[in-house]
């Protein structure tokens, strides 16, 4: 597909109503925040459709490629034992790969997590382009300033954007239980913002 063809079909799923789309939620777990020195350590992701998180269909898999885990096992629990349980990086990009076919790539920071998605994807000449990227951070960020209200520190954490919607807090730094706290916070933002399924999906970018 040619950067226009891209365009105008990225242009045409921006007004789908959201409850016909179908997204991809997904969280990375990194050993650092530089995508051209750190590596991907895990990945969780799981389809919504029809405004229905497919829990049956949660994916989760782990690098046994990383190199280097520094500091990292602090934040996200996983060490050289876990990680020898893994797969490929490979094998892991190229289950996102068919994943992500013509969906809509859902994270809580998405420049981040596609930053290094981007990376590892070129890294093996794996050519992905979402029909889409939606940031849970960057709807609330919105929301927030656009009520009128400061934005304190730490407001636009995960645990802080769901506080916001009544969603209780949950257990941070594993990969897919991340990937499911933010796809429930996408459908509480989706329904704030123009009750749900009434929503396109330009309401929510």
């Amino acid at each position: 597909m040619n950067w226009f063809s891209h365009s105008v079909a990225k242009w045409r799923y921006k007004h789908l109503p959201f409850a016909q789309a179908e997204l991809v939620v997904l969280d990375l777990e990194l050993t650092g925040l530089d995508p051209k020195r750190h590596e991907i350590v895990s990945a969780g992701w799981l389809p919504i459709k029809n405004m229905r998180i497919q829990v049956k269909d949660a994916q989760y898999h782990l690098n046994s490629e990383v190199r280097t885990l520094a500091q990292s096992p602090v934040f996200h629990g996983i060490d050289s034992s876990r990680l020898a349980e893994g797969e490929s990086l490979q094998t892991l990009l190229l289950a996102l790969q068919r994943a992500l076919h013509g969906k809509v790539l859902v994270c809580h920071n998405v420049q981040m997590d596609w930053a290094f998605l981007k990376a590892a994807f070129q890294r093996f000449e794996l050519n992905v382009r979402p029909a889409l990227l939606l940031d849970t951070m960057q709807i609330d960020k919105r929301r927030v300033l656009k009520q009128g209200y400061p934005l304190a520190q730490d407001a636009l954490t995960l645990n802080a954007c769901r506080m916001r919607y009544g969603l209780p807090p949950h257990q941070l730094h594993d990969a897919l239980s991340d990937a499911l706290a933010t796809a429930e916070l996408l459908l509480a933002q989706s329904q704030a913002i123009c009750a749900g399924g009434k929503c396109k999906i330009a309401d929510l970018t």
